[in-house]
């Protein structure tokens, strides 16, 4: 059986018992979460969440992008969040591809270089005030919002905060 169609047996079975149709479009916590894509990172069981509590936004990298800026925009603004945590973790895989190879790769077994960026970094704290710096530039994010950042240990399963971008200390 092919990964997906026991993906999709699990939704039947869960459909079959799902409770959850009333619950509205605006999260009960006024938060939304920037992370990675990884599946090691486990938000429900990190913060004890259930559905309906907040907006999650997972890219590689968990990247602040224009993107996802435009997520959080509508997040705030449509939705009501007004918290951001953005969290990177330890053993990100973003921090060991490098971009021009991965390009080269790709130009060469489809023939073109995507438009888009990579997004590959270094240190995962450096990339964390990178981009609350990032939001903090932002003038779309609602006024009175705020944003925090965090770096988990996928080996540890511990959340540490991470300090402002240098120019906001």
């Amino acid at each position: 059986m092919a990964e997906t169609d026991g993906l999709l047996a699990a939704a039947q079975s869960y459909a079959e018992t799902f409770t959850h149709g009333d619950l509205p479009m605006r999260p009960r916590r006024p938060v939304a979460i920037v992370t990675c894509m990884d599946a090691r990172i486990n938000l429900y069981e990190l913060f004890g969440l259930r559905e309906g509590d907040l907006n999650i936004l997972r890219n590689a990298g968990g990247a602040v992008t224009d993107d996802v800026i435009r997520s959080l925009v509508v997040s705030q603004r449509r939705l009501g969040t007004r918290e951001v945590l953005v969290i990177q973790h330890r053993d990100c895989g973003m921090r060991v591809v490098r971009e021009e190879e991965f390009f080269a790769d790709l130009e060469s077994e489809v023939g073109q270089r995507p438009p888009w960026a990579l997004g590959e970094f270094g240190d995962p704290e450096d990339e964390v005030r990178a981009a609350l710096a990032r939001l903090a530039a932002s003038p779309f994010l609602a006024a009175g919002s705020s944003a925090r950042g965090f770096l988990y240990d996928e080996r540890t399963g511990r959340l540490a905060e991470v300090g402002p971008p240098a120019a906001a200390r």
